[in-house]
């Protein structure tokens, strides 16, 4: 199997995770963004790259609560 098609079919089996995570990467630098533009204009730069950074385990703590919410809502209703 070539490389092309290994990418082709990762992208076709993972296609939705890969676009949430897209949308929420998104989101994340566009909230930071404004908040250091608008907000905290007079902070440090090493401020702005910390909340960067903080989107890390922001990604990893919103989809896992995501994850519990469904695995939950499925209890009840199964």
């Amino acid at each position: 199997m070539s490389i092309k098609e290994r990418v082709i079919d990762h992208v076709r089996e993972n296609r939705t995770g890969m676009v949430h995570d897209l949308i929420f990467a998104v989101a994340w630098v566009a909230l930071v963004s404004f908040l250091f533009d608008f907000v905290f204009t007079s902070a440090p730069q090493w401020a702005f790259y910390l909340f960067m950074l903080a989107g890390i385990p922001a990604y990893f703590g919103f989809f896992i609560s995501l994850e519990m919410a469904r695995e939950q809502q499925a209890a009840r209703n199964g």
